[in-house]
């Protein structure tokens, strides 16, 4: 399995021969880049399905850097964020690290110790990724439940026994073990357990409440 999974590395620049050397950079470390030349362009080409990390240059016309992670930020984009700064901007480095930037690295800087600080942050990226997918697996196989099942479901996660799940809906426990079987075959479920673990790693709401 990669461990990089199908990511892909953007970098935002405004500086045509940066945008190259970073690509150049990217690719030699056998990572997918994508460059944009600014923050509208890196807007437009942006793929939510896709995990990775961002390069950002902090002095950039229209947007600058601070205001795209700003932007990031507020629109909930889970995106790592390293910064690339010129001398002059440390400052505005320090601020955007203060607002969740992961990194900052001033030009010029150590190709490996990039390479590195990249790599890390895709690992951080695929986690979350693969967690979000896992939850979102989850929740879609809980929507096939029927409205019995579902109901029956919600005492199951509470710890209820299938005595108890039959006196209160006015089943028979048999009917009971054989909801039980359908939730835990359709939600692909080991056991009771699992699927209490599962609902509240997935924060799922009772269809009661």
């Amino acid at each position: 399995r990669n461990m990089y999974f199908d990511s892909i590395v953007y970098i935002v620049d405004d500086n045509e021969g940066v945008r190259h050397s970073l690509t150049l950079l990217v690719e030699s470390a056998g990572l997918a880049a994508l460059a944009c030349e600014s923050a509208q362009d890196f807007l437009d080409h942006y793929d939510p399905a896709r995990p990775g990390c961002l390069l950002l240059d902090i002095r950039m016309p229209q947007m600058s850097g601070l205001e795209l992670q700003a932007r990031l930020v507020e629109d909930g984009v889970q995106l790592p964020v390293i910064i690339i700064t010129g001398h002059a901007d440390v400052l505005l480095a320090v601020r955007a690290m203060k607002a969740g930037a992961r990194d900052f690295f001033e030009k010029p800087f150590n190709d490996q110790l990039l390479l590195d600080s990249i790599a890390s942050a895709i690992e951080l990226n695929v986690e979350v990724f693969l967690e979000q997918r896992e939850i979102s697996d989850f929740l879609a196989r809980v929507e096939k439940l029927s409205t019995r099942e579902r109901e029956v479901m919600d005492l199951l996660v509470q710890g209820k026994v299938t005595k108890e799940v039959a006196a209160t809906w006015g089943i028979s426990s048999k009917t009971v073990d054989a909801h039980r079987g359908n939730i835990l075959g359709k939600t692909q479920m080991r056991s009771v357990y699992q699927l209490i673990m599962k609902t509240l790693k997935c924060k799922i709401d009772s269809v009661s409440t």
